[in-house]
């Protein structure tokens, strides 16, 4: 009897990233979020991969979205210490 696939991984990356990525002004969450976000997303990715997942293109948009939020985080923290210089 085969397993149902575990899509759990890629939603949670998705959901991650998108947290990250609107959320970005909370820098310290939205950067752990955004790591969070990549790495649930690569897992998930793995996973799709090898057929044990259903949701490739979630896991990716998720990756996609937490790098964004990661972008977004750095080039504020960026722009602080440019201002405070």
């Amino acid at each position: 009897m085969a397993l149902p696939p575990s899509n759990g991984l890629g939603t949670a990356s998705l959901v991650l990233g998108i947290l990250a990525a609107a959320g970005f002004l909370l820098y310290p969450v939205a950067l752990v979020l955004g790591i969070l976000a990549v790495v649930f997303g690569v897992i998930g990715r793995a996973k799709a991969r090898r057929g044990e997942a259903t949701n490739p293109g979630v896991a990716l948009a998720g990756l996609i979205c937490g790098a964004v939020g990661i972008v977004l985080v750095v080039g504020l923290f960026a722009a602080f210490i440019a201002v405070s210089t």
